[in-house]
């Protein structure tokens, strides 16, 4: 039985949220303040984290990174009433998985668990611990990246958005394959997540080189291939 900690501050919400996890047959320990979270989170083992940005003690984003500098594998979904893209980016950035926004359906939340705890034991079971292409090197056991012996700090949103890059290169990746793969969701049309992190990374990844690896492919989506010529 998955074990999931629910770290929200209104107790009426957690129980009726509890009350739905368990249906499920996940097993639900409560924190109701960041500083309790992390404790929690620190010294005992779940499978899953749901949590809300608003608390008291500790805001959700640096319980968050936090929690994310001693435990980068497990994964973190944020439930909120912040729902707008700045606030999503912001989520992401500090190492969510999944962002759900306040109001939502129960089926909603248990659908990106079961997606969220799916990766999780895929990534587990990876034995593949390098990927490499043209000089960049991610190491997924050390949550590292290096190009041409340079280490490139990435956020962890960003470091799920260059591994499936890396693990696709030569191909052309669509904004709503990127989504569904990195982000395991389809974003409300108009919002530009895909285009925005992308922007993020070709600047960490290529500015300072002269051989440029990540490629916009006008209509289309991008590429991660050495000498291929932009189109916008």
């Amino acid at each position: 039985m998955p074990r999931i900690l629910l770290v929200e501050d209104d107790k009426r919400l957690s129980q009726l949220i509890a009350r739905g996890l368990m249906e499920h047959d996940l097993d639900v320990n409560f924190a109701y303040d960041g500083e309790k979270a992390l404790e929690l989170a620190a010294l005992q083992h779940y499978d899953l984290i749901i949590t809300d940005i608003i608390l008291p003690f500790k805001n959700g984003l640096d319980f968050c990174r936090e929690l994310k500098a001693l435990k980068p594998d497990i994964p973190i979904i944020m439930l909120t009433a912040l729902g707008t893209t700045d606030h999503k980016l912001e989520g992401f950035d500090s190492g969510a998985d999944d962002y759900l926004t306040k109001p939502f359906e129960m089926r909603e939340l248990i659908a990106r668990i079961k997606v969220a705890l799916k990766r999780s034991s895929q990534q587990s079971q990876n034995t593949t611990s390098l990927l490499q292409y043209e000089g960049i090197e991610m190491d997924l056991r050390l949550k590292t990246v290096r190009r041409s012996g340079t280490p490139i700090k990435l956020t962890p949103k960003e470091f799920n958005l260059m591994k499936f890059l890396l693990e696709n290169p030569e191909r052309v990746l669509s904004r709503f394959e990127i989504a569904e793969k990195v982000w395991e969701t389809h974003f409300d049309t108009g919002t530009n997540f895909i285009d925005v992190y992308i922007n993020y990374i070709r600047k960490k990844i290529d500015k300072d080189f002269d051989i440029k690896l990540i490629h916009t492919k006008a209509g289309m989506g991008f590429i991660l291939k050495k000498g291929y010529e932009d189109h916008f």
